[in-house]
C-alpha cells in the first residue's frame, strides 16, 4: 500500500515538474521569438542597404515587397523589394539563387536602378564554397563582387556576361572558376528577369506584413 502511494506521489511530482517546465519553455520562447525576428529584420535591412543606396529611396524596403517564383531567379520563392523616391519607382532588390556553385546553391541580393543598372550585388551566407578560393565572392573576402556595380544587360553586352575564361568580361579566381561563373550567370539571369517583368514588379500590390514592435523589444 505504501509502495503504491509513493509511486502515485512521485508520478504527481514528475507530472507537475513537466507541466512547470513546459510552461517556462513556452514563456521563454514567447519572449525570445520577437527579439530574434527583430534581429533578423535588422540584418536584412543592413543587407538591402549594401546593394541599394539610401539616397535611392524614401520608402520602407522591408514593407514594400512582393514574392515571386521564376526559374530565372532560381528554385523556390524569392522576394523583390521595391525602392521608391517621391512616390516613383527608383529601383529594386531581387533575391536570387545560383544553383550551380562549386559547393551547391549560392544565395544573392541584386540591386538595380529603375532602368536596370546594377547598384550592388552581395552573396548571402551561408554557402559551401571552398574557403580561400570560392568564398572570395563574399565582400569580406575580396572586392570581386564590386565589379558588378554600374553594369547592366547592355554594359557589357549580353555575350560578354561571363568570366574571362569563357570569353567574357568578368575575372575569376586563381584555382576557382566554377563559383564566379555561377554568380555571373545568376546576376545576368536576375537582370533579364527584371527587364522582362519591370512594369509588373512595381505595379503589383505589396504583400501585407504584420506590425512590428522592435523599438519596444529594444527598450
Amino acid at each position: 500500500m505504501m509502495m503504491r502511494q509513493a509511486i502515485t506521489r512521485n508520478s504527481l511530482i514528475l507530472g507537475l515538474f513537466a507541466i512547470t517546465t513546459a510552461g517556462l519553455l513556452a514563456l521563454t520562447n514567447n519572449a525570445t521569438v520577437p527579439k530574434i525576428e527583430c534581429n533578423r529584420q535588422a540584418a536584412l535591412k543592413n543587407s538591402l542597404l549594401e546593394v541599394m543606396p539610401a539616397a535611392q529611396f524614401d520608402n520602407t524596403l522591408l514593407t514594400d515587397f512582393i514574392t515571386v517564383s521564376d526559374p530565372q531567379l532560381g528554385r523556390n520563392r524569392h522576394h523583390i523589394y521595391r525602392a521608391r523616391l517621391d512616390g516613383s519607382a527608383s529601383g529594386a532588390v531581387l533575391e536570387a539563387t545560383a544553383p550551380d556553385g562549386y559547393g551547391g546553391k549560392i544565395s544573392l541580393l541584386v540591386g538595380v536602378t529603375a532602368d536596370g543598372t546594377v547598384t550592388g550585388v552581395r552573396v548571402v551566407p551561408p554557402h559551401n564554397e571552398t574557403p580561400g578560393l570560392g568564398d572570395k565572392v563574399e565582400l569580406k573576402k575580396s572586392d570581386w563582387v564590386l565589379d558588378f556595380d554600374g553594369t547592366s544587360l547592355g554594359d557589357p553586352e549580353p555575350e560578354r556576361w561571363a568570366v574571362k575564361k569563357d570569353g567574357g568580361d568578368f575575372d575569376s579566381f586563381t584555382g576557382a572558376t566554377i563559383t564566379p561563373r555561377a554568380v555571373v550567370g545568376q546576376v545576368k539571369r536576375a537582370l533579364e528577369y527584371y527587364e522582362q517583368h519591370r512594369e509588373e514588379i512595381y505595379a503589383t500590390p505589396a504583400e501585407p506584413v504584420e506590425a512590428q514592435s522592435c523599438e519596444e523589444a529594444d527598450a
